[in-house]
């Protein structure tokens, strides 16, 4: 939850630094992806900050550019270091709780079992393959990747695995390679 400007500074930082951006500012024509993840966290702390004019504005242009991507990503659900892969539907639960460093494609949905607020919590450094859903009260470990088109629908929570199936389970007990800090 991003509560002051040098939290909004350090998690768009981590954000530019997972998406692999050299440059100072985005492109005016292309970049979305970086753009999208800038409206968001802009978002994030207006709303947070409880301020009604900018929390409007942001949040008007975090929906206009979530529908032109695909992505129906909400406030305070992402930590720092959110790296978006590609232009596609990605839909997040507004209760769930995802951590540092997640690496993300598109055709994933986090969501909520049958019963409100069952809603999963994933850790840090977390890869989620194209297409993987993951519902309910699970956890998902930190240093965990998650296959292309798996169904979390169970916790991992000590982590450090790779993660793969319908319904998934453990394929392999190597953490995620790709390790970020």
């Amino acid at each position: 939850m991003i509560e002051n400007k040098q939290q909004l500074k350090t998690i768009m930082h981590m954000d530019k630094r997972a998406l692999g951006m050299k440059k100072k500012h985005p492109s005016l024509i292309g970049d979305d992806i970086w753009k999208f993840e800038i409206v968001l966290r802009k978002h994030e702390y207006y709303s947070n900050k409880k301020s009604f004019f900018m929390r409007k504005i942001y949040g008007f242009l975090h929906y206009r550019l979530g529908m032109k991507l695909g992505f129906e990503i909400p406030c305070n659900v992402f930590d720092g270091g959110l790296r978006i892969n590609h232009k596609g539907l990605i839909v997040v639960n507004p209760n769930a709780r995802i951590g540092k460093w997640c690496d993300i494609h598109q055709g994933v949905n986090i969501g909520q079992n049958i019963e409100e607020g069952s809603v999963p919590r994933i850790g840090d450094n977390v890869w989620i393959g194209p297409g993987a859903k993951l519902f309910g009260k699970i956890t998902v470990g930190d240093n965990t990747m998650i296959g292309a088109n798996a169904v979390v629908c169970k916790s991992f929570s000590s982590g450090n695995c790779r993660i793969a199936g319908n319904p998934a389970k453990i394929i392999s007990n190597k953490p995620n390679c790709y390790i970020r800090s």
